[in-house]
């Protein structure tokens, strides 16, 4: 019995050390436009987060890609999705886009149809979950900082976010809502009512505040 003890011992002993290098990291991907593709770089916001996570000593539990490209819209996204996502094999996908969607239909008419945005949104999270992973949805931030929404494009980006809010419900999907969290922001940090300069540094890019602020409100949905 003493023996057959020790062995059983040693045997769950064996199992729970291989259970900890077994443990493997999660991996993330951002996948987006301009805002993602400068969120490698030095001060973007991955890079910030990744700063946070091995300030956190949790280095070892996350792994954290990006997948940007500048002038992407949701359709872009779709057809690079397989290669660019998926053959990752990630845990996590963070779907941070919309902004050229609005943007571009005014500057050079080629952006997204409301109906179409939808659709394809839909697309790309299918083929994500059916792939095994999690899906987190962002709201496009922002197209101008105004607070008072005389932004040329903030009746659409505020059409384009609450219908991936009404998503995001319907699919029981993560969320960072950076609209409500940037127009809040403005209302207590833009008296003057600045069109750039607060988050931003021309209205939609991330100035080094925006990154601290995205990577904060990332890090609240991915822990």
């Amino acid at each position: 019995m003493g023996i057959k003890l020790t062995l059983v011992t040693v045997f769950i002993a064996c199992l729970f050390m291989m259970s900890f290098r077994g443990e493997k990291k999660k991996k993330i991907v951002f996948f987006g436009d301009s805002i993602t593709e400068a969120g490698v770089q030095k001060g973007g916001y991955i890079d910030v987060l990744q700063n946070m996570i091995n300030d956190k000593g949790l280095a070892e539990k996350f792994e954290l890609n990006g997948s940007g490209i500048g002038g992407n819209k949701i359709y872009d996204l779709y057809l690079r999705i397989e290669k660019d996502v998926l053959e990752k094999k990630p845990d996590v996908v963070v779907v941070y886009v919309g902004v050229n969607d609005v943007w571009h239909k005014a500057s050079s008419g080629t952006g997204t149809d409301f109906d179409k945005f939808g659709r394809f949104y839909d697309a790309v999270v299918k083929k994500i979950q059916q792939n095994g992973a999690k899906v987190i949805i962002v709201t496009p931030a922002a197209i101008g900082e105004r607070n008072d929404y005389s932004n040329p494009q903030d009746g659409d980006l505020n059409g384009y976010s609450s219908w991936l809010r009404n998503y995001v419900r319907e699919n029981n999907l993560g969320l960072v809502d950076l609209r409500t969290i940037f127009h809040q922001y403005s209302l207590a940090n833009n008296p003057t009512n600045l069109y750039k300069g607060i988050l931003t540094s021309d209205g939609v890019h991330l100035n080094a505040k925006g990154n601290e602020l995205v990577a904060e409100e990332m890090w609240k949905v991915l822990q």
